[in-house]
């Protein structure tokens, strides 16, 4: 028989670095489920991905106080701004450019999004990073 689904909750935790402090252990905690064992199996998951990448996370949890964990790819703003060295984007997109990444970084950040992108190509999941980096500032360069 199939365990019953009580919810799912969603979180954004660092690569590696999941530990009982906020935002993980009271949004565990406070829906019964084992915070330790939450961080030793995301952690494990995590270990081949670049330490610190926020890594948007899908739990969900049973009545017998199991969970299940969903792990997608970090957001592309991560990949954006990492791939034009930025601490953060433009203060006035559209305006003000706050950095430049080339056509080959964006068809690189898209290849790494797709299986989490609803495009059907490559070249639609290219789009979906253009309008990322665009909200961002961030010009695209060749």
């Amino acid at each position: 028989m199939a365990k019953k689904i009580i919810g799912q909750l969603k979180l954004q935790v660092k690569a590696g670095q999941a530990n009982p402090s906020p935002p993980v252990g009271p949004a565990l905690g406070q829906r019964g489920l084992n915070i330790m064992q939450f961080c030793k199996d995301f952690n494990a998951r995590t270990q081949e991905m670049e330490p610190g990448a926020p890594v948007p996370t899908i739990i969900t949890y049973y009545q017998d106080k199991s969970f299940s964990l969903e792990l997608k790819t970090p957001p592309a703003s991560y990949y954006l701004k990492k791939a034009a060295k930025l601490q953060s984007g433009s203060k006035t997109p559209g305006r003000a450019a706050a950095g430049t990444v080339t056509a080959a970084q964006v068809k690189e950040i898209a290849e790494a999004k797709m299986k989490d992108l609803s495009a059907n190509d490559i070249e639609g999941a290219m789009q979906i990073i253009l309008g990322s980096a665009r909200s961002m500032g961030i010009e695209v360069k060749g």
